[in-house]
């Protein structure tokens, strides 16, 4: 059974001591916040305690740079649902690479991924394109590698729910999203 709790666990005991960062059950939206005065630990809040949510937005910090973790929602863009065609292909050039990591991340976790447009009120051009960009990064994540802090934690879920060590891009198949 995949418990959000245990994602939290796992990001903070990665994250919480060198990176002052906390993976924390939201309300209704998504947002991270870097430390303040009245909060001096930086917060990585998730939507309504939803393991899927959990994982992309660990992937969105993972993939942000330190200047990026210094600002609200690491200071990207965004619209909320119900973007107009040209809006929603700004959104998905952005979310190319959170998308992959969060896949990268499901399967470590042995969870299911979904590929999310974020627009169910808006319009919907078509998503193959974006789908396969998605794939094409998972293959360069294969590729190359993934970053210290993005190995880091998809090994800390490989290591919890048991599942491979091993990133091989052959466990990623496009058909499934």
């Amino acid at each position: 059974m995949h418990q959000y709790q245990d994602l939290i666990a796992i990001f903070n005991q990665c994250f919480e001591k060198e990176y002052n960062t906390q993976l924390i059950k939201g309300g209704d939206e998504p947002i991270y916040l870097p430390a303040d005065a009245d909060r001096p630990y930086h917060a990585l809040y998730f939507a309504r305690g939803f393991f899927s949510s959990a994982l992309h937005e660990s992937a969105h910090w993972l993939i942000a740079g330190e200047k990026r973790r210094l600002q609200v929602d690491f200071g990207y863009w965004y619209v909320p649902d119900g973007r107009s065609n040209e809006e929603q292909t700004r959104f998905e050039s952005v979310e190319i690479k959170p998308q992959a990591l969060e896949w990268i991340l499901s399967k470590a976790a042995g969870y299911p991924f979904r590929l999310s447009l974020d627009n169910l009120n808006g319009n919907a051009p078509d998503s193959r394109a974006f789908v396969e960009a998605v794939h094409n990064q998972v293959k360069i994540y294969c590729g190359q590698g993934l970053s210290v802090r993005a190995s880091t934690f998809r090994s800390a879920l490989c290591l919890f729910y048991k599942t491979p060590i091993d990133l091989d891009i052959t466990d990623f198949d496009l058909d499934s999203i």
